[in-house]
C-alpha cells in the first residue's frame, strides 16, 4: 500500500488522495527483497525449466538516476546486505522474508570504464563467485570454458591471468582446478587414454560424439539438450556469451542442500555503450537471458530498453512479452510501493519531464483525476530541473495558493522556493556555504578556482562541497563541477531566509574575486589553450555584465579570441534585452560585440551590422575595442557590397595603428582587388607580413588571374603558416581557397584538397570558407555531374540567408565555367547576366569578364566602365580562362 502524503493531506478542507513519494532507500530493498522473494519461488516451482529459452523474463530489476545520487553506494550496499550479513544491512532496512533455500549468491561486478571490466572478466567473475560459493566443478560450463581459455590464451594459464587481475584474491583459486577436475572426469568417463587426458580439443571432440551417440557413460551430461552444439562451434567471444546457458544448467542440477540462487549486480551500466553501440549490451543481455535462475539488479544512468520493440536487430531479445517487468513506465510512485508483478524498474534521484509530470499527476488526485492541471504540470516540470524537492515545495505551494481562495496560475510557480537553499545547506559547514554561494556565480568550476572565487586559503571546504549529491560532475569538461542547474538559481535569485544570507555587497565582492579568478587561470596557463580561454570569456563576460565590472583582462583575452577566426558562441544578451537597446557598460558592449561577430556565421551579415553599428553609437568601449567593432563593421559592410562604407571603416582602423591596423590594411588590399586594380592589391601584399595575412592575399588576387599554379601555391604557403602559428580558422580559410583554386585546373587533386578543407573546417565556424569548400565541389565537377545546376540551386538559397554577396557571384562563376565547358551558349548568356546583377564598378566587375574569357566571348566595345588593370594584361588571363575550360573539355573526352 502506497504511504500517504500527511502534510498534504492536512493542508486543505478539501477531500483529495495524497501520495507520498520520498522515502529513504528502504523503498529500493524493499523492491529488492520483493522482488527477490518472487524470483525464489518461481525458480523452485516444478514447472519451471531452466533450458525453456521462450519464457518471459523477470530476472532482473534496475535502479536508475542521474549521477552523483549514490548508485554505486545502493549497489554495494545491497550486495552486503544479500550475503545474509545483518551487521552490513542498514538499520532502516527490514529483515527481509524470502525461502532459506536456495541459498543467495551476490557478487558484485562495476562495468565503468575505469573498471576494466570486458565481457571475458565480467563471464570468469561470475564463475568464480560461484567456484567460491559451490565448491564443486560445473562440467558442462568448464569444459566449454577450457576449450575457449586455450583458444584464446594460448600459452598463458588461467591462474596467472586470475592472480594478475586481481580475481583470485577476490575469490580464491578455485576454479583452474575445477576446470581441470572436469577434464579429468570428462577423460575417465570417455575411458580415453592417458595421453589425451589433458588436450581438451581431443577430450571435447570425444565428449560431443559420446553425447551424439546418447552413450551412458556421459549421461550426467546428456540432459543439457545445446551442449553438443556450444562445444562443436567456433570457440570465440560470441560463443562465450552463450556458456551462461551451460552456467545455468549446472546450477540446476545441485542438490536442494546445496543449491545457490546467484543475484549478480552489474554498477554503472551507462558505461557499456550508448543507443548506437549496444555490442557489449547485448552479450550482456545474453548472459540474463541465458540464466534465468539467476537474478541481476542493474544500476546506471538511463532505463534499460529491452521492452522496447524497436531494439529488435540491436538486441537478441526484446519487447514487451519478452521483459514483461521491463515495458511499464517506471513512475516516482514506484519508489514508494513498487508493484513487483508491474514493474522492475525504479527512478532515484532527480526525475525525467516524464517523471516529474506523472509525479505531480499522482500526487494530488480526486476520483482518480489529477488536482494539478496539465498547463501547470508543465509549468512546475520546467522549473524543477528534475529535483524532487521542488515538486514538493510547488505541490504545497499548489495548496497553499488554493486555500487563500483562487485556483493556482503558471505565473505562481516562475518562483524559487527559499526553503531550498535553507535545506541544501542545512548540514554544510560555515566554509562550505560560503564556497556554494560564490560558485553559484559560475556556470561550472573545479576546487582551485572555487577556493579562489570564495577568497579562502584552504582547499579543503571546496574539496568537502565537491563530494556533496548537489554538486555534479563531469569528468571531460574544463571545470569538472556544476551545481545542479535549481539550486544554483535558486541561491542567486530566492529571498534567503538564512542566518548568514548574503548582502548585495557580499555578492559583489564574490564576483569581483570569480572574475579575477577566471583571469588568473587563463593569463597563468603554461600554454594558451583555446578552450580555456574560450570558459574563462564565457563565465566571465556574464560576470562583468551582470555585476558592472571593469574589463581588465579580458581586453586581452577578446583580442585572443578574436586572432584565429573560429568563433565559438560566448554570451547572449541578458534576459529581456534586445542587442543595444538595453547597453549601460563597457561589459554589455564588449558582450554584445562578441556576441555580434560569433553570430555573424549565422546571421545575415546586415543584421551583423545592424548589431555593431549599435555597440559604436553608445561610445562604451575603450578605444582599442571600439576599433574591434569597426574593423569588423567594415568587413560586414564589404561582404554586403557597401565598398565605400568599407573603405571608411578600414582606412580609420589603419590610420589609428593599433592591433587590428595589418588587418585593416589587408582589409584595404582587398577593396583594391574587388575594384579590378590588381597590381595595387598585389603589392600591398608584399608588405603586410603574416599578421595581415600576405600570402592569402596574395593568392586571392593571383586565382583571378587565371594563373591557378601561383594561387594555389600563395594559399598552401598561408595554410602552413597559419598551422605554423597554430591559427586553425587561418588555416582552414586558405586550405579551402586553395581548393576552390585547383578545383578549375585538376579535378582529381581537387578531391583531395576539398577533403582536406573539409576536415579543417569541421573544428571551426567559419560561413564563407565553408561556402568556398562547398563550390569548388561544384567545380570540380563542372562538365560532368548533369545534376550541378540543381545543386547549385539549393546552394544559392542558403547564401541567400546569410547575405554573403560575394559567395553568390563566386557561386554564378562556378555555374559559368560549367556552362563554358559544355559551350551551351544560352546557359552562359544567362550566367553573365546574373553576374551582371550581382556585381558592379567597384565590387568583383571583373567576374562579368572572367566569365566572357571562359566562353572565348568578346567584351562589349559599348561598355564605359573602367577595366580591370590585369597583373600580366588583358590577353594572357583571357588565354589561361579559355585555357582552363579546353582543357577540362579534353579531360572529359578523355574519360568517357
Amino acid at each position: 500500500m502506497a504511504g500517504r502524503d500527511l502534510k498534504a493531506l492536512f493542508a486543505s478542507n478539501d477531500r483529495f488522495a495524497a501520495v507520498e513519494a520520498f522515502t529513504n532507500r528502504g523503498a529500493q530493498w524493499q523492491a529488492v527483497t520483493d522482488a527477490l522473494t518472487e524470483h525464489l519461488h518461481h525458480i523452485s516451482e516444478a514447472s519451471f525449466d531452466v533450458q525453456d529459452l521462450e519464457a518471459p523474463r523477470r530476472n532482473v530489476l534496475t535502479f536508475y538516476g542521474v549521477g552523483g545520487i549514490g548508485k554505486t553506494t545502493l549497489s554495494r550496499k545491497l550486495e552486503a546486505a544479500l550475503a545474509a550479513d545483518d551487521e552490513h544491512r542498514p538499520a532502516q532496512w527490514d529483515q527481509p522474508a524470502w525461502p532459506a533455500h536456495p541459498r543467495l549468491l551476490p557478487v558484485r561486478i562495476d562495468l565503468a570504464r575505469s573498471a576494466g571490466t570486458d565481457f571475458e572478466r565480467l563471464v570468469l567473475t561470475v564463475r568464480l563467485a560461484l567456484a567460491a560459493g559451490v565448491g564443486r566443478p560445473l562440467p558442462a560450463f568448464d569444459l566449454a570454458l577450457r576449450r575457449y581459455w586455450e583458444h584464446h590464451h594460448p600459452g598463458e594459464s588461467l591462474e596467472e591471468y586470475l592472480r594478475r587481475g586481481g580475481l583470485a584474491g577476490r575469490f580464491g583459486k578455485a576454479l583452474p582446478q575445477h576446470m581441470r577436475s572436469a577434464l579429468g572426469d570428462a577423460t575417465a568417463a570417455l575411458a580415453l587414454p592417458g595421453s589425451v587426458a589433458t588436450a581438451v580439443g581431443q577430450v571435447t571432440g570425444a565428449l560431443v560424439r559420446a553425447l551424439r551417440e546418447r552413450r551412458q557413460s556421459v549421461r550426467a551430461l546428456a540432459g543439457c539438450a545445446r551442449l553438443a552444439d556450444l562445444l562443436e562451434t567456433e570457440p570465440d567471444l560470441e560463443a562465450l556469451s552463450y556458456y551462461p546457458h551451460l552456467l545455468a544448467y549446472e546450477l540446476a542440477q545441485l542438490p536442494a542442500d546445496k543449491a545457490v540462487a546467484p543475484v549478480v549486480l552489474l554498477d554503472t551500466f551507462e558505461d557499456t555503450g550508448d543507443r548506437t553501440h549496444r555490442d557489449l549490451e547485448r552479450l550482456i543481455q545474453r548472459v540474463v537471458w541465458l540464466m534465468p535462475n539467476a537474478f541481476f539488479i542493474i544500476t546506471g544512468r538511463s532505463r534499460l530498453q529491452w521492452a522496447d520493440a524497436a531494439l529488435e536487430g540491436q538486441l537478441d531479445w526484446t519487447g514487451p512479452q519478452a521483459w514483461p517487468g521491463l515495458d511499464a513506465p517506471a513512475v516516482p510512485h514506484a519508489r514508494t510501493a513498487p508493484d513487483v508483478g508491474r514493474t522492475r524498474q525504479v527512478l532515484i534521484g532527480d526525475f525525467s519531464p516524464e517523471d516529474c509530470d506523472d509525479y505531480l499527476a499522482r500526487r494530488l488526485t480526486r476520483d482518480d483525476e489529477p488536482l494539478i492541471g496539465a498547463e501547470l504540470r508543465q509549468v512546475i516540470t520546467r522549473r524543477s530541473h528534475g529535483l524532487p524537492l521542488y515538486l514538493d515545495l510547488a505541490v504545497m505551494r499548489f495548496l497553499e495558493i488554493r486555500r487563500g481562495g483562487r485556483a493556482p496560475e503558471p505565473a505562481d510557480f516562475e518562483y524559487d522556493f527559499p526553503a531550498l537553499i535553507a535545506r541544501t545547506i542545512r548540514d554544510l559547514t560555515p566554509d562550505e556555504r560560503h564556497v556554494l554561494r560564490s560558485v553559484s556565480l559560475l556556470a561550472a568550476f573545479d576546487v582551485p578556482l572555487a577556493t579562489r572565487a570564495a577568497g579562502l586559503a584552504h582547499e579543503a571546504a571546496a574539496t568537502r562541497l565537491s563530494e556533496r549529491p548537489f554538486v555534479r560532475e563531469d569528468v571531460f569538461g574544463l571545470w569538472p563541477f556544476h551545481l545542479h542547474a535549481l539550486i544554483r538559481s535558486t541561491l542567486r535569485s530566492a529571498d534567503d531566509q538564512t542566518d548568514d544570507a548574503w548582502s548585495a555587497r557580499d555578492w559583489q565582492q564574490a564576483a569581483e574575486r570569480a572574475f579575477a579568478a577566471l583571469g588568473e587561470q587563463w593569463s597563468t596557463a603554461p600554454a594558451h589553450s583555446r578552450v580555456l580561454l574560450v570558459g574563462c570569456l564565457r563565465q566571465a563576460l556574464v560576470l562583468a555584465r551582470d555585476f558592472r565590472l571593469g574589463l581588465d583582462w579580458l581586453v586581452q583575452a577578446a583580442f585572443h579570441y578574436i586572432s584565429d577566426s573560429i568563433w565559438e558562441p560566448l554570451a547572449p544578451p541578458a534576459d529581456g534585452q534586445s542587442a543595444a537597446a538595453g547597453l549601460g557598460s563597457a561589459a554589455d558592449a564588449l558582450v554584445e560585440t562578441l556576441s555580434a561577430l560569433a553570430r555573424r556565421q549565422h546571421e545575415n551579415r546586415e543584421r551583423t551590422a545592424e548589431r555593431l553599428t549599435a555597440v559604436i553609437g553608445t561610445g562604451l568601449l575603450p578605444t582599442e575595442l571600439h576599433e574591434m567593432a569597426v574593423y569588423y563593421l567594415a568587413k560586414a559592410h564589404r561582404d554586403l557590397g557597401r565598398t565605400a562604407d568599407s573603405r571608411t571603416g578600414m582606412q580609420r582602423v589603419a590610420d589609428g595603428g593599433g592591433r587590428l591596423a595589418p588587418n585593416a590594411r589587408r582589409g584595404l588590399a582587398h577593396l583594391a582587388r574587388l575594384a579590378g586594380d590588381f597590381p595595387t592589391a598585389l603589392t600591398v601584399a608584399g608588405h603586410l607580413g603574416w599578421e595581415g595575412r600576405h600570402h592569402r592575399v596574395e593568392g586571392d588576387v593571383r586565382w583571378v588571374q587565371g594563373d591557378i599554379t601561383g594561387a594555389a601555391q600563395a594559399f598552401q604557403a598561408a595554410r602552413r603558416e597559419g598551422e605554423e602559428h597554430g591559427k586553425r580558422g587561418e588555416a582552414a580559410m586558405s586550405q579551402a581557397m586553395r581548393a576552390f583554386t585547383l578545383a578549375f585546373s585538376d579535378p582529381a587533386t581537387a578531391d583531395d584538397e576539398i577533403d582536406l578543407a573539409e576536415h579543417l573546417l569541421a573544428a571551426v565556424d567559419l560561413r564563407a570558407a565553408t561556402l568556398d569548400a562547398r563550390i569548388a565541389a561544384l567545380l570540380r565537377d563542372a562538365g560532368s555531374d548533369t545534376g550541378l545546376e540543381d545543386r547549385a540551386r539549393i546552394l544559392a538559397a542558403e547564401i541567400s540567408t546569410s547575405g554573403l554577396a560575394f559567395s553568390r557571384a563566386k557561386l554564378e562563376l562556378a555555374l559559368a565555367f560549367h556552362h563554358a565547358v559544355h559551350d551551351n551558349r544560352t546557359a552562359i548568356a544567362h550566367s553573365i547576366g546574373r553576374l551582371c546583377e550581382l556585381t558592379r564598378e567597384d565590387y568583383y566587375a571583373y567576374y562579368v569578364d572572367i566569365a566572357r574569357f571562359m566562353a572565348d566571348l568578346p567584351l562589349p566595345a559599348e561598355e564605359i566602365r573602367p577595366r580591370p588593370r590585369w597583373i600580366e594584361g588583358e590577353q594572357i588571363t583571357r588565354d589561361r580562362w579559355r585555357a582552363l575550360v579546353t582543357a577540362r573539355r579534353a579531360h572529359l573526352g578523355s574519360t568517357r
